[in-house]
């Protein structure tokens, strides 16, 4: 039997451990010499933070040793054991076409199934509406100086997708053998390794960046046809099949033959969501939410969180949620620690917000989405009726801010009182272009104001604090998942053949490792048919 490694479980070390405070007590529990130890990786790390007066690390630990075997034998602890990295193998090809597949936009789902297709031999060619990294990031940056909207390179769309402009966080409520291959890939390509062992792994906008142009190199190294500015327009079917894809490009509209299309658009392609709607494609509307962001200072939360250690440990976030009794949930969603508040507009006159954070996360503030649960029973049963509802509210939030996508704000302190905010509270908010103090409730539907208004003493409970006046909400936020899913069966398939919807946009994920993940699971479907 060939071992790997030893594993031990559950160690804990103060918060500020050292690698040396690692080496000994790992050699500790095995009762061995630190000096007679090999590599002794950190397979996982998280923060205990229960009893304020204890905050402390828990670890996972693989070893290296002499006589693994002879070791593991005298060992006594449920917490020692064998660790046998299982490495994730792509599954046979069997594709025979001569077409490639093609790729409908360039998140993390449709990234990851054209990286994982190219590698074992099916170059893609691959449509992003949008723009490539860099220059993405010079629309983006001049759309918060107050400049104009660019509708195809913006927070929404355009390389890398929504996930590019957010905190950049790695963790995953899922459980998939294909979770650590998609981190070992980021870290391949340019993230911190220690994004394969903290318990809430991030990169931060700031490098993910660079992760994505590393990842568009290797897909032009291993022969894929990569189109900026080429945005699926028209579908072309034959007796429930694809047969062909209609394409808008900057040098005028084409014809592509098609029979193999994973469609990853992400959750903003609206008129993707319309035109394959006409076309026949099968899809629902599905749940979403809807709110604002809440916006305090770091220290605050921190504080609040860690007790007297929080200056020694990185900046602290929360994940708090309660069902009332209305029957309306309430939650916190994308929390960006040292992060700011973003324009996240992909359409004009609309104002939409959402969250980002760089890797050091060193901004004063830590923002999070504050939302309320909506489903068709608030907007209605047909598949496009959830867009026409974001829609609704991301005009008035338009209005409310003065129609020139200032946001408008209001203190927790008024919020809660019912009456408008006339200037800022405590909290400076870091929306840019900027803020109009005023009412939330004129961008929220009222029940979603209301249960808001309900969840703030009850999440201030669990985390003292949250519910400060001088916080700040920011609306309207209503993009934290698809309002509607495009339906495949067991192949992965739409009923259309040869469409194969995937990632966040088309219902299937929630985040960029669920939609990386979602991303290679189409792509062994494909490569299998």
């Amino acid at each position: 039997m060939v071992i790997y490694m030893i594993k031990i479980r559950d160690l804990t070390f103060p918060v500020d451990y050292t690698e040396e405070d690692l080496l000994r007590r790992s050699a500790r529990v095995l009762r061995l010499s630190p000096a007679s130890l090999g590599e002794v990786r950190l397979l996982r790390q998280s923060v205990d933070a229960r009893k304020k007066n204890n905050v402390h690390y828990i670890c996972t630990v693989g070893v290296e040793a002499a006589d693994e075997e002879k070791v593991l034998a005298r060992q006594h602890s449920p917490n020692v054991s064998v660790w046998t990295p299982e490495p994730y193998i792509f599954p046979a090809v069997r594709r025979s076409s001569p077409l490639r597949p093609v790729v409908v936009g360039m998140g993390p789902a449709g990234l990851f199934s054209a990286l994982f297709l190219a590698r074992n031999g099916i170059p893609v060619i691959l449509l992003e509406r949008g723009r490539p990294v860099e220059e993405r990031t010079a629309d983006v940056e001049a759309f918060w100086s107050g400049g104009p909207l660019n509708e195809r390179s913006n927070v929404q769309f355009g390389e890398g997708g929504a996930g590019t402009f957010s905190d950049g966080k790695l963790n995953t409520g899922t459980h998939d053998k294909r979770i650590t291959a998609v981190l070992e890939e980021f870290v391949r390509h340019g993230a911190p390794e220690d994004i394969l062992w903290q318990q809430k792994p991030h990169v931060g906008t700031d490098l993910l960046r660079t992760v994505v142009r590393s990842i568009r190199q290797e897909l032009i190294d291993l022969g894929c046809d990569v189109r900026f500015g080429h945005q699926l327009s028209g579908l072309e079917l034959r007796n429930g099949a694809l047969q062909a894809l209609r394409v808008s490009a900057p040098e005028g509209d084409y014809r592509l033959d098609c029979d193999a299309l994973i469609l990853s658009p992400g959750h903003s392609a609206r008129d993707t969501f319309r035109m394959l709607f006409d076309a026949g494609v099968p899809m629902e509307a599905k749940p979403f939410a809807i709110g604002c962001r809440i916006e305090h200072e770091q220290a605050l939360i921190s504080q609040a969180q860690y007790g007297p250690v929080w200056e020694k440990l990185p900046p602290a976030d929360y994940k708090l949620s309660c069902h009332l009794p209305s029957g309306r949930s309430a939650f916190t969603f994308c929390v960006c620690p040292g992060g700011q508040v973003v324009a996240a507009a992909s359409e004009q006159g609309e104002v939409v917000t959402n969250g980002m954070s760089l890797r050091a996360r060193d901004g004063k503030n830590i923002n999070g989405g504050f939302l309320v649960g909506v489903s068709p029973s608030d907007f209605g049963p047909g598949a496009l009726d959830g867009i026409a509802f974001q829609e609704r509210w991301e005009h008035a939030a338009f209005s409310a801010g003065g129609h020139s996508y200032r946001a408008p704000a209001q203190t927790v302190g008024d919020f809660l009182s019912r009456r408008s905010s006339t200037g800022r509270g405590s909290v400076f908010p870091t929306y840019r272009p900027g803020v109009v103090p005023g009412s939330i409730d004129a961008c929220l539907p009222d029940s979603a104001s209301e249960t808001l208004r309900s969840a703030l003493p009850l999440f201030d409970r669990k985390l003292h604090g949250f519910a400060d006046a001088g916080a700040v909400l920011t609306g309207v936020e209503t993009r934290s998942s698809s309002p509607v899913r495009i339906l495949r069966d067991r192949t992965f398939q739409s009923p259309v053949r040869g469409i194969y919807p995937c990632g966040e946009g088309a219902g299937y994920a929630g985040g960029i490792t669920s939609a990386a993940v979602d991303g290679i699971r189409v792509a062994e479907a494909l490569a299998g048919a």
